[in-house]
């Protein structure tokens, strides 16, 4: 069992994102090898649900995570972010041992 949420914030952000993409219906979030401290989050719009999908559901919006990336994840929130540096989407990870300076990349 995996305890991955979705903030209130991000789930409105990604139903107002996925209203102007008429072909989309989800925010795809996985992990990648690379970056400066070794794994990067990678975030997608996609119309596709693969079967070994972890699916999380909040007010309507979906947020996909592929059954590779769900064990670096694991506990975490995912957020979404307005202030003065900008808008975007951030998780919140305990599993992150070290991150990056510009936030992009994390090791575990």
């Amino acid at each position: 069992m995996t305890d991955i949420s979705v903030s209130d914030a991000a789930a409105k952000r990604i139903i107002k994102i996925l209203q102007k993409q008429a072909d989309k219906s989800a925010l795809r979030i996985s992990v990648e090898g690379g970056g400066c401290s070794g794994f990067s989050y990678k975030f997608d719009l996609v119309s596709d649900t693969n079967d070994d999908d972890l699916i999380i559901e909040k007010d309507g919006a979906k947020v996909l995570i592929d059954s590779i990336s769900v064990p670096y994840i694991d506990g975490s929130v995912i957020d979404f972010i307005d202030d003065l540096m900008g808008q975007s989407f951030q998780i919140n990870n305990p599993n992150v041992t070290s991150s990056c300076g510009c936030g992009v990349s994390f090791a575990i």
